[in-house]
């Protein structure tokens, strides 16, 4: 994409209430008022890992299923930030994006990554990366090791952001994916959950305990 093309994965707008419950919409107002009542360490932008391991990180999850970056980005910038400074956010969304091309939902994740350094400066922002998808090799999941591609590449811009790929993980020597990790070869079982929500502990404890030095040095 050229500087000049608008990437429609990076245009904030919400999702249309097309069954007319206005779900979607009383979510997000639930997490804005959230964010008057509580004061978290680490924020979730993602369904899928959300897990009682971590609940003692003092952490509140606003990820919503079937969410795009656009979805996420208009979320944001109307009130989802206001009042909370966390020390993380974890950031999982792209996979629902089959409008877009894999440089196009890369472009609107960074996006969404830049917004949240903007306006929360002190935050490091963890990108969880996107993961393999049907039983064998196929396009759609050729377009999330793409998209995993240009964020290795494009997130090392944001000094506060960092990248966990554990897609590997999850195929095997012979291209395949087993129903062990994924029951229907999308969405994940329990051990399925371990493989992603594992090293991503590691990794939040890791930050959550630096010193100050430690996180001054991080930044520079």
């Amino acid at each position: 994409m050229s500087g000049d093309d608008v990437n429609p994965a990076a245009v904030p707008q919400p999702v249309e209430d097309v069954q007319g419950d206005g779900r979607w919409l009383s979510q997000h107002s639930r997490f804005v008022q959230e964010c008057k009542d509580a004061e978290p360490d680490v924020l979730f932008y993602e369904v899928r890992v959300w897990r009682e391991l971590f609940s003692p990180l003092h952490a509140l999850n606003f990820g919503i299923g079937g969410d795009t970056t656009c979805n996420v980005l208009w979320r944001l910038q109307n009130g989802e930030l206001e009042n909370i400074r966390p020390k993380v956010v974890v950031l999982w969304v792209g996979t629902n994006n089959y409008e877009h091309t894999a440089e196009q939902v890369a472009g609107g994740i960074l996006a969404i990554a830049e917004l949240l350094t903007t306006r929360l400066p002190k935050a490091k922002i963890v990108v969880l990366g996107l993961l393999p998808r049907g039983e064998r090799p196929n396009p759609l999941r050729e377009k999330n090791a793409a998209v995993n591609a240009h964020l290795r590449s494009w997130l090392p811009r944001l000094s506060q952001a960092q990248l966990l790929d554990v897609s590997r993980e999850f195929v095997h020597s012979d291209g395949t994916i087993s129903t062990q990790d994924m029951f229907d070869f999308l969405h994940l079982t329990s051990a399925g959950y371990d493989s992603v929500a594992k090293p991503l502990s590691d990794l939040l404890l890791q930050i959550l305990e630096e010193t100050p030095e430690e996180r001054r040095a991080s930044l520079v």
